[in-house]
């Protein structure tokens, strides 16, 4: 069986018993990172061999766990961070595997998009999680333009050398609607930065550190009747 084992954003001690259970007793471990697996499993106290699964060699190394499973082997499939197919390797995995008939399961746990929902205080009974926006500007632009009447709340990942070019490209797009910055989630130097779009670009610093996720109020959203304010 393929196993699709979700791991921490940030602290270990987020990871669910049930991933470190799996973890122990698969055959082989299928990582995005070995040396980041690697040092997930050395904490844990676990030693399993490991090979790599990432986005220039996924399609290859697929066919290895293919392999594996019709040998009666399991596997287990992580990232670097968070949930297999989230912005991350995983789909294709998945995708071959199911083709093939052989069985998979997914043991749940961190996913940075869902933690920063929660926390934004924007609506969370419907949303639409974009993934990373496009580098070039007019594909960005074009990206943001299409969710512009969206009534859903809208969720991006973004790195910290583009996130000021994502929020001005917003802020033209969407108009200055709430939204909130996440940084470094269930890390020691997490922060969610709540309010209007123009707000967040002022108080962004001039060399932006870390991972983010932007949560940006949908098009039928009209604001807080409570104040907006720091955490």
């Amino acid at each position: 069986m393929l196993y699709l084992v979700s791991t921490p954003i940030g602290n270990l001690g987020d990871i669910s018993l049930r991933a470190l259970e799996t973890l122990r007793q698969v055959d082989y471990i299928a990582s995005e990172d070995t040396r980041r697996t690697g040092r997930l499993l050395k904490h844990f106290e676990i030693n399993k061999p490991q090979f790599s699964c990432h986005e220039h060699n996924e399609r290859r190394a697929v066919r290895r766990i293919v392999q594996l499973l019709e040998a009666g082997k399991s596997v287990a499939l992580v990232t670097s961070a968070g949930t297999p197919s989230i912005s991350d390797p995983g789909f294709v995995a998945l995708w071959e595997v199911v083709k093939e008939g052989f069985e998979v399961t997914a043991i749940p746990g961190p996913v940075a998009f869902v933690t920063a929902l929660v926390l934004s205080g924007m609506p969370v009974y419907s949303f639409t999680f974009r993934g990373f926006p496009p580098h070039k500007p007019g594909k960005r632009r074009r990206f943001l333009e299409m969710d512009k009447d969206s009534p859903h709340t809208l969720i991006y990942y973004e790195s910290p050398y583009r996130l000021r070019r994502l929020l001005e490209e917003a802020l033209d797009v969407f108009g200055n609607r709430y939204a909130a910055v996440c940084k470094e989630l269930t890390k020691l130097h997490e922060s969610v930065r709540r309010g209007r779009l123009s707000q967040l670009l002022d108080d962004l610093e001039e060399k932006p550190k870390g991972e983010y996720v932007v949560i940006i109020a949908g098009a039928e959203f009209y604001g807080h009747k409570h104040e907006v304010a720091d955490a």
